[in-house]
């Protein structure tokens, strides 16, 4: 795996990995017992269920594991006129003649729909580093690029997202 992720990811991480191991497992075993108790188990499609949402559970404990334990910690610190982590960065796209606000994130919270871009992504690696004025080309591949202006950073963002945006 080897994600990128701060101390604050791995921190949410972990929480959600107890709050899976002490509620979550016991709720689902649980309803496996009671799914059971109804009897016959060849046509109880409850206990089937049941069975099926501990395994995806245990599944997700396993996974959330296994990237703490292969991560790569990074800092989330900056310099203040810099982009970093966890900032707001109010892009300028020259082509479109449009701005955007984006949030610079880690790999694994990477969510193009709510405007949350990763350092790993061709945008992300681009203007990481960079301060507001500052006119950076975004290198998509080979072929083709595009320039943005970074119009304004914003240290101030919370870092308050909940894991599940992962």
């Amino acid at each position: 795996m080897n994600d990128q992720l701060t101390k604050s990811d791995i921190k949410k991480i972990q929480e959600e990995i107890e709050y899976r191991k002490l509620v979550v497992r016991r709720q689902a075993i649980e309803a496996v017992k009671e799914a059971r108790s109804h009897g016959d188990l060849s046509e109880n499609f409850e206990y089937y269920a049941a069975k099926k949402d501990k395994n995806k559970n245990e599944s997700r404990i396993r996974y959330l594991e296994r990237m703490i334990k292969t991560a790569r910690i990074i800092s989330d610190d900056s310099k203040a006129d810099e982009v970093g982590l966890n900032n707001l960065v109010e892009l300028y796209f020259e082509e479109d003649e449009l701005s955007e606000v984006y949030k610079l994130v880690t790999t694994i919270r990477g969510n193009s729909m709510k405007k949350m871009i990763s350092t790993e992504s061709p945008i992300g690696k681009a203007i990481l580093g960079r301060k507001a004025g500052e006119r950076v080309l975004v290198q998509v591949n080979d072929d083709y690029g595009y320039y943005v202006v970074i119009k304004s950073i914003d240290k101030s963002a919370d870092d308050d997202d909940p894991i599940r945006s992962f």
